[in-house]
């Protein structure tokens, strides 16, 4: 939901239900990011209530598509670093799997030696 100006719209308010300070800090961050942004902050109404306040300033462009540019850059940041977390994880677990198949086999080739003794 928005709640903003008729007549001003480079300010405005967002709020977002079901969400917390993981959506509302990471939001925050990417707004900083961008140069069109004068001030952004967000708040947290009450505790038990299950909703964040986003309050966005820019020096003139509409703060909805500024928010939306926002958003889509942070869902491009969260698909980059969960590309290289996955690559990293294979390539953790391909080092991994020959390391011990060469345990294995210098496990079995030492056990051989021990039971033909």
């Amino acid at each position: 939901m928005e709640h903003g100006s008729f007549t001003d719209n480079s300010a405005a308010t967002f709020s977002l239900t079901d969400e917390d300070h993981t959506i509302a800090n990471a939001v925050r961050f990417t707004l900083n990011q961008d140069p069109r942004v004068t001030f952004c902050g967000y708040s947290i109404p009450h505790p038990s209530e299950a909703r964040v306040n986003i309050r966005v300033q820019t020096t003139g462009d509409p703060a909805r598509e500024v928010l939306k540019d926002a958003c889509q850059n942070l869902m491009l940041m969260c698909r980059h670093v969960r590309c290289t977390f996955d690559k990293a994880v294979e390539d953790f677990k391909a080092s991994n799997a020959v390391k011990a198949l060469k345990i294995d086999s210098q496990d079995s080739s030492g056990d051989d030696s021990e039971e033909s003794e």
